[in-house]
């Protein structure tokens, strides 16, 4: 029986050997962690992530050919092929702070991997990695390898969190970088015969390592500048008059351009876009391509512009002022179908508010209040960072409260911003929630979610990223 280890029980690692244990019954998978509290949700019934149809799949396997462990160290050594999962953070001090990845966890896992081995593994990189990361590993692998031999494969996920499971099952591609040696070639046959069980082979691609490691970056990087250049376009709009969502449904019939991510929003969030962009920026200046590294860097700075703008809007529209405000925060986590926070635009939009003195109430229907204090009283980058190396108990917020209704959160508020495109927020009893509102009531969407006319006939002032504005917000500027 072939026998699958994957060291990381996170937003990758979980899914994805769930469902290869799903998939291939003649393969044994266990997924391991040092973090004991995740490995124990992970063998209870309240799994450590949100994601639909992961309860589904893990119920099926576990404890038939998936195992959750903290006894990383017997898993591996067991193992015929090792995925690495683990957290690639951006660094936050010396060489490459604010851009490199830190490969701290990665080289500790590589490591330890040498040094339990007895037997030939295949090792493949799962992460999002720095190109040339595999050269890295390889390296440790080769100088510590007691005669053993190691196979390192590139294999990136290209996942998008809320639908992961329907990814994993009907993937666009999966992509397979090795060796172009003997036993390279060998490693990829063998990984690419565990996803072929399922995955057609016109599906499976097969590059050289740096290629399949610059292709995750690459395809997160284009995603996320499509999403700048709509949000660049929404700003235009509002300036003249035009509507983002008519724009970007005429330009997404255009075949060669497509429909998908072209929704003007309050910006991208998620662990992959920010941090594998900023990657590519340093790998650029690395390599003496500073005018390359520039374009790339205007992407992320089109989305922080983004979130600045819309704080600006929020304040100028209340009167150049939220000290003291009650604004309701309807949804916290980064899009909708997940409870993840990371990099959530609503950070900072929270952040930019409590700056001006707001008292914040956030609904979310997925994230817990700690999570979200925690994510308010952190460092940029800090969330990357395993549990034990972020604040233990966060210094509380004061002037924020999280309900566990949207009816509770706009009670007695003067605004509303939408920050999550939740299905639920489509069909709240706005008329109820305006009622109970101070007034004039604000709505500001951005995730242009609500009926805009409709809200306006109950009587909000509503703003809407990219749409015409209300007469109320032309006589009231936001400095942006």
């Amino acid at each position: 029986m072939v026998k699958i280890c994957c060291i990381g029980a996170g937003y990758v690692g979980g899914p994805t050997m769930a469902v290869i244990a799903l998939k291939c019954p003649d393969i044994e998978v266990a997924v391991v962690d040092i973090s004991v509290p995740r490995i124990n949700a992970w063998n209870s019934d309240q799994l450590p992530i949100y994601e639909p149809g992961l309860e589904d799949v893990v119920k099926q396997c576990r404890g038939r050919n998936l195992f959750f462990s903290t006894d990383v160290e017997k898993h591996v050594c067991e193992a015929d092929i090792v995925f690495v999962s683990v957290n690639t953070p951006t660094k936050t001090r010396g060489l490459g702070a604010g851009k490199a990845a830190d490969l701290t966890y990665w080289e500790s896992a590589a490591r330890m991997i040498a040094d339990v081995s007895k037997s030939d593994k295949i090792v493949v990189e799962k992460s999002t990695v720095p190109v040339k990361t595999a050269e890295a590993i390889e390296k440790i692998l080769t100088h510590n390898s007691k005669g053993i031999n190691f196979q390192i494969l590139s294999n990136p996920e290209f996942l998008a969190e809320g639908t992961a499971i329907e990814d994993l099952f009907k993937p666009d591609r999966v992509l397979i970088g090795g060796r172009e040696t003997e036993g390279g070639q060998k490693a990829i046959k063998a990984l690419k015969d565990v996803y072929a069980h399922w995955v057609p082979e016109e599906n499976i691609i097969t590059t050289n390592l740096w290629s399949a490691e610059l292709s995750k970056l690459a395809a997160n990087a284009f995603l996320a500048q499509r999403i700048s250049s709509v949000n660049a376009m929404s700003a235009l709009c509002e300036a003249t008059g035009a509507n983002v969502t008519q724009v970007s449904y005429a330009v997404g019939k255009d075949t060669r351009i497509g429909a998908k991510f072209l929704n003007a929003s309050v910006g991208f969030g998620g662990s992959c876009f920010q941090k594998d962009i900023l990657n590519l920026v340093y790998i650029c200046e690395c390599n003496g391509l500073p005018e390359v590294a520039e374009y790339w860097k205007q992407v992320i700075k089109i989305n922080d512009y983004q979130k600045t703008r819309f704080v600006n809007r929020v304040v100028a529209s209340m009167f150049n002022t939220v000290s003291n405000k009650k604004i309701a925060i309807l949804g916290f986590a980064f899009k909708k179908d997940t409870g993840d926070t990371r990099e959530t635009p609503a950070i900072d939009v929270c952040k930019g508010l409590l700056g001006d003195k707001a008292r914040l109430s956030i609904y979310d229907p997925q994230v817990t209040e700690d999570q979200i204090q925690r994510d308010l009283s952190m460092k940029k980058f800090d969330w990357d960072h395993p549990l034990h190396l972020q604040p233990m108990s966060p210094t509380t917020v004061k002037q924020v409260g999280v309900v566990w209704d949207a009816y509770e959160a706009t009670k007695d508020a003067h605004g509303v911003c939408i920050l999550t495109e939740w299905d639920e927020f489509k069909t709240l009893d706005f008329q109820r929630i305006y009622d109970n509102m101070q007034k004039p009531a604000f709505v500001f969407d951005g995730r242009n979610v609500v009926d805009g006319e409709k809200l306006r006939q109950i009587g909000f002032i509503v703003y809407s990223i990219g749409k015409p504005l209300d007469a109320w917000l032309k006589d009231m500027p936001a400095l942006v």
